[in-house]
């Protein structure tokens, strides 16, 4: 465990940028946590080991953020589409959402992984 790094200055700014944001979203989650939603709890340990995923170049950890930011994105287009009232808080969690998923496929984060991120173990 003393090996872990939280993040990774030398991967491309893409993932190295996404990787922040992953963070920053799971501060907001558990912060919702606090405020008494326990659902985002979920996503925010998601965030948070998917993050430590891929800055120790893992590929499980980049799949898990991928899927973590396609299923960000789908809740908030459906509450977006479906909920009624549209707010400025919604609108920049879309943005926001949007732009970690077009950072982690961006093809620069897609060649990075696919060439030095590791595979899972298997034995």
């Amino acid at each position: 465990m003393g090996n872990t790094r939280w993040l990774d200055r030398s991967q491309p700014q893409t993932l190295y940028y996404g990787n922040m944001l992953l963070y920053f979203n799971a501060a907001w989650w558990l912060l919702y946590l606090l405020l008494g939603v326990p659902f985002f709890a979920i996503l925010g340990l998601w965030a948070l080991f998917s993050g430590l995923g891929i800055a120790n170049e893992k590929r499980l950890g980049y799949w898990s953020a991928v899927a973590l930011a396609v299923v960000n994105v789908l809740m908030l287009l459906y509450v977006f589409l479906h909920g009624g009232a549209v707010s400025l808080g919604l609108l920049l969690n879309l943005v926001f959402g949007a732009a970690l998923l077009a950072l982690l496929l961006h093809p620069m984060s897609r060649s990075y992984q696919k060439i030095w991120f590791k595979k899972l173990n298997r034995r």
